[in-house]
């Protein structure tokens, strides 16, 4: 997936003193998982040659980086991809076997100037990018769970410099209703995952040239509409969407990186929430990935493993900033279910998202943060919902009543507050938080908020488990709750599945993510919900889970 990703001297807008031209070397160090190491604050610091500290010359603090015994990650730092994590579309922009020449990334993007952004009005103790950009290891966006089958190593690398990598994983979830809702019992979802990516450089000399596929199958029910009386939120991440097929395809799509590691363009068939209002850490929770809930339920803003034809143009600014672009045909969430039939889907408009990062890396240990805002525009005309719950003839005599189109707005901000374990994005304990709102006129929810926290090597030994907290507002739409207020002014049913009059839901989420051995996770989960069916009329739930991750 892609990463949370002037001429002029300005105090806002440091020039760098130097920019690496290669992947810095990792300490091969790692840290027993017995060890009670955390990071020093009193190490040493060594000065700038100008008299004045800043974060980007001291190095990080050692026990903070060194890695434990079990990573999956090489001593490059950099790991073979696709490579397996915590969502199905932890997959970075890649980059072929023949990098353009000065390139100084072989995963990330180089930026267009050597300039920073915002992080230059931080203070020099605060800004690691002040001196330099931050080499390959510290943009690998998950730390994995390595391999179940490690005979297979061989074979893998035997094909990755023929130019073909894959990555084969299982995930189920079993979530059972322990109190409240309608009813209580435990229902199973899974899927499997096959992806794959060609090195089009290394097969056939096609300079800058990768081909992207991905196909899974899904099987199972999931509870929230049956147990929870739930029927805009799921509580699992594997649900529907999947067609009943045994190969849905998802991806289908090529990338090409140019203009010297400077710019990536992926066009062909993709979901927008690979790298649109998503990241691993909103992945780590069920309910928020692989983007937050609001959005997922809007055609125009395919959710995974929903596909549609588009192209995404992604470039780096400056140091700490990072742009997207992309246009995307629309068409309903349930057209073509299985991903092959692409001639059964009825595009219904464009859409049209944009997203900006801010990403400073912060202190001495080079602390991540990902500040992000996006907007997308529909351009598909969508009933009014303020005739959603009503009959033909009375939503006729509504005054005010029009189709529109929809727009999409997103906050999304997180940031790393320690690190243990590693340079990679993962190796640490973050706060996040974030806002949705999607016109009121289209939708059934409207608006979303969150926060709450993800944090790594909380008990001894441990320091690559993960456990994490998040708590999200729903709020239903007015023009959906007013449909809703005049169906029942007038005696009419306000629809199959719906107990009352919505007006807004809760959700809290927490994990104890296990990473139980190479390759295998084992998160189990615990939820509570709010107002189900976002009423009053069903009791608040408690739900109890397990989540497993296999990667082959």
């Amino acid at each position: 997936m892609a990463l949370w990703s002037g001429a002029y001297t300005h105090a806002g807008y440091a020039a760098p003193v130097s920019l690496e031209k290669s992947v810095a070397p990792v300490t091969d160090s790692i840290v027993s998982p017995a060890s009670k190491a955390r990071p020093n604050p009193t190490a040493a610091i060594r000065p700038l040659n100008t008299g004045q500290l800043d974060a980007g010359s001291l190095g990080p603090d050692p026990s903070a980086i060194k890695r434990p015994s079990n990573t999956p990650i090489p001593p490059s730092g950099v790991p073979i991809l696709p490579s397996p994590g915590y969502a199905t579309m932890s997959v970075p922009s890649y980059a072929p076997a023949g990098e353009e020449q000065g390139a100084a990334h072989t995963l990330e993007l180089d930026a267009l100037t050597n300039w920073e952004g915002p992080s230059g009005l931080l203070p020099p103790r605060l800004d690691a990018l002040r001196r330099m950009d931050m080499n390959d290891p510290y943009y690998v966006p998950t730390a994995g769970t390595g391999h179940l089958v490690p005979f297979l190593n061989k074979p893998r690398a035997w094909m990755h410099d023929r130019g073909f990598t894959f990555s084969f994983t299982y995930k189920g979830e079993a979530m059972g209703v322990a109190t409240g809702g309608l009813k209580k019992g435990v229902s199973y979802v899974h899927e499997l995952t096959l992806q794959g990516i060609f090195d089009l450089e290394r097969m056939a000399r096609l300079k800058g040239w990768s081909v992207h596929a991905l196909v899974m199958e899904r099987a199972g029910k999931a509870l929230q509409s049956g147990r929870l009386g739930e029927n805009y939120i799921a509580m699992q991440e594997v649900y529907s969407l999947s067609g009943n097929v045994a190969a849905h395809l998802v991806d289908l799509y090529a990338e090409k990186r140019t203009l010297h590691n400077k710019l990536d363009v992926i066009f062909g068939r993709m979901s927008l929430t690979h790298v649109f209002a998503t990241s691993p850490l909103l992945c780590s929770f069920m309910v928020t990935c692989s983007a937050p809930v609001v959005l997922k339920q809007n055609p125009g803003f395919s959710v995974y493993p929903k596909a549609t034809w588009g192209a995404r143009v992604r470039l780096r600014p400056t140091r700490d900033t990072a742009l997207q672009v992309g246009a995307y045909s629309v068409s309903a969430l349930t057209d073509n279910p299985s991903g092959w039939s692409w001639g059964a889907e009825n595009t219904t408009g464009l859409s049209l998202p944009v997203e900006f990062t801010w990403q400073p890396f912060l202190t001495r240990n080079r602390l991540p943060g990902h500040y992000v805002i996006g907007y997308a525009h529909d351009t598909t005309r969508y009933a009014d919902k303020v005739a959603s719950s009503l009959p033909a003839k009375v939503a006729a005599t509504i005054p005010g009543r029009r189709s529109a189109p929809s727009d999409m707005f997103w906050l999304e901000a997180d940031q790393m507050v320690y690190r243990l374990g590693g340079r990679n994005m993962m190796a640490g304990g973050y706060l996040m938080a974030g806002y949705v709102h999607v016109t009121p006129r289209v939708v059934n929810l409207s608006d979303q908020a969150y926060g709450g926290f993800s944090f790594v090597g909380l008990i001894p030994g441990r320091l690559t488990d993960r456990f994490g907290a998040l708590y999200s507002w729903y709020h239903v739409s007015r023009r959906r709750r007013e449909s809703q207020l005049i169906a029942q002014d007038a005696g009419l049913p306000l629809g199959a599945g719906v107990h009352g009059v919505q007006d807004n839901s809760h959700v809290i989420e927490s994990y104890y993510a296990i990473d139980a051995a190479p390759g295998l996770l084992i998160q189990p989960s615990f939820q509570y919900m709010i107002h189900p069916g976002e009423t009053h009329h069903i009791k608040d739930a408690a739900i109890i889970g397990l989540k497993l991750i296999a990667n082959l």
